[in-house]
């Protein structure tokens, strides 16, 4: 087959060039080849790099998917604890009486104006805060009798025994609570007072609530003890 001639000269040259670049090329090759011939004729070890490559890439896939998982199992199974450790706490009475209920005799003859009741920490629970007195609002002492309802009503703090001076109460600690009854309770009037049950909450600010019931006697003197 004849072959066909260009007469541009300037395509001419440009073809020329390239035919030079890929001999140069092909004669590169050629030696590359024959230096590195033998190892491309093996190829175990080739396959075998890429097994290795392959099982690498999915040992590391498979160690960072299991740290995702773990890390959110572990923070899941944190917050479901911390849940549980609060609905313990608020459902766990973290008070508890250290003694009777005692009712202060008022002005008035027969008639009850505070009631004195010490608690202390139950068994193994953690210190409360009962505030310096009902103002702070720490812990809420409701009364109700069979006439009406007061959803707080007034309390000061006096700590028997041993203390360390603080509004907190700790365990080995007990407080006695001066409870204030309202003037617009039964218990304040003598001829309502007597043989009257009434009931005080007390009310923490963690911790369930302490209930405390008791019944007026027939007959009132200056500190009464009531059952």
């Amino acid at each position: 087959m004849r072959k066909k001639t260009i007469k541009n000269p300037i395509i001419r040259i440009y073809m020329k060039k390239i035919e030079k670049l890929y001999r140069e090329k092909r004669c590169m090759l050629m030696k590359f080849n024959k230096l590195f011939g033998r190892f491309g004729k093996d190829e175990k070890a080739f396959t075998g790099l890429e097994s290795a490559i392959v099982l690498t890439a999915f040992i590391v896939v498979a160690a960072v998917f299991s740290y995702v998982v773990l890390g959110a199992g572990f923070s899941t199974s944190d917050t479901a604890k911390a849940t549980v450790d609060e609905g313990i706490k608020q459902a766990t009475s973290s008070i508890e009486l250290a003694g009777d209920v005692i009712a202060v005799e008022g002005s008035t003859e027969n008639t009850v104006s505070n009631l004195l009741v010490t608690i202390q920490l139950t068994a193994g629970q953690a210190p409360v805060d009962i505030g310096a007195s009902d103002t702070e609002g720490m812990l809420v002492i409701s009364y109700m009798d069979n006439s009406t309802y007061n959803a707080s009503v007034p309390w000061t703090p006096t700590y028997i025994g041993a203390n360390d001076g603080d509004k907190v109460l700790e365990q080995h600690e007990k407080v006695e609570l001066n409870v204030t009854v309202p003037t617009s309770m039964l218990t304040h009037s003598n001829t309502t007072a007597v043989n009257r049950e009434f009931k005080i909450e007390i009310k923490p600010k963690v911790g369930a609530i302490l209930p405390v019931s008791r019944t007026t006697p027939p007959d009132i003197n200056d500190y009464t003890l009531l059952i």
